[in-house]
């Protein structure tokens, strides 16, 4: 049996961590001593590592408990979703690095690069990938159905989905001066949550939730800037101002 302090040396988590963990009912304690002591049995550590692992993916507490909590929560199964999306993500980033060092090169002069080359790492597909991976966060069970939604589409309807959804953000960051409150600027948010019906229909705190990872994750911050370094701060006020309305 493992205390609090000798789980938290091993893991690198902190006590107070592990106590709020307990108290919100996400990873609780093999037993509890008399002394008021937690005890952790080895076997914990498999479901310790579970949640550390959705966190590290950026999944929300409530949704890891709601995941790990499930009748049919499986450790193994789980494992090797983990592998398979951090595989994924692996190959984005070596993708990244590869552009990225192609457009040093380019701006030394030492290799040409075309203009598509580069924006070759954050793709149209990856794109439509990262949305999935959003709603994933939010609502795992609507995956399996999204995924073949999308395929389910000719490449030309794929491809006019998603000149659509640029054309939004393009919309949105020539509407900028007039503010996030604007009845243009939210008219343009309307088409954005109606867009998203291709892949998945958000509720309001879903979209908010959207809105929050477009500044929060790395990549989808890569992408936003290429439209407007200001888009994603100006797309998550917008976005409140909207899902507020709703209420």
């Amino acid at each position: 049996m493992l205390t609090v302090k000798q789980l938290s040396d091993l893991v690198g988590v902190s006590p107070r961590t592990l106590r709020y963990y307990d108290d919100i009912a996400l990873f609780k304690p093999t037993c509890v001593g008399e002394n008021g002591y937690r005890y952790y049995h080895e076997d914990d550590l498999l479901k310790l590592q579970q949640i550390l692992l959705y966190r590290k993916l950026g999944m929300g507490l409530e949704q890891i408990k709601t995941i790990t909590s499930a009748p049919d929560f499986n450790v193994l199964r789980a494992l090797e979703e983990h592998r398979r999306e951090l595989e994924q993500r692996l190959a984005n980033l070596k993708d990244c690095l590869n552009t990225v060092q192609q457009t040093i090169q380019h701006l030394k002069g030492e290799k040409a690069m075309s203009q598509k080359a580069l924006f070759k790492a954050i793709s149209d597909e990856d794109h439509a990938a990262y949305e999935e991976e959003a709603m994933h966060k939010y609502d795992p069970q609507t995956v399996k159905s999204s995924q073949a939604k999308w395929k389910s589409y000719s490449p030309a309807k794929k491809q006019q989905v998603l000149d659509e959804g640029n054309q939004i953000y393009r919309d949105i960051v020539a509407l900028m001066p007039q503010g996030p409150a604007s009845p243009e600027v939210q008219a343009c948010v309307e088409r954005w949550r109606q867009h998203m019906a291709y892949f998945w229909v958000p509720n309001p705190e879903q979209l908010m939730g959207l809105a929050n990872l477009y500044n929060d994750d790395p990549r989808f911050i890569a992408n936003f800037d290429n439209f407007s370094p200001d888009l994603a701060p100006f797309m998550r006020e917008a976005v409140s101002i909207y899902v507020a309305s709703l209420a």
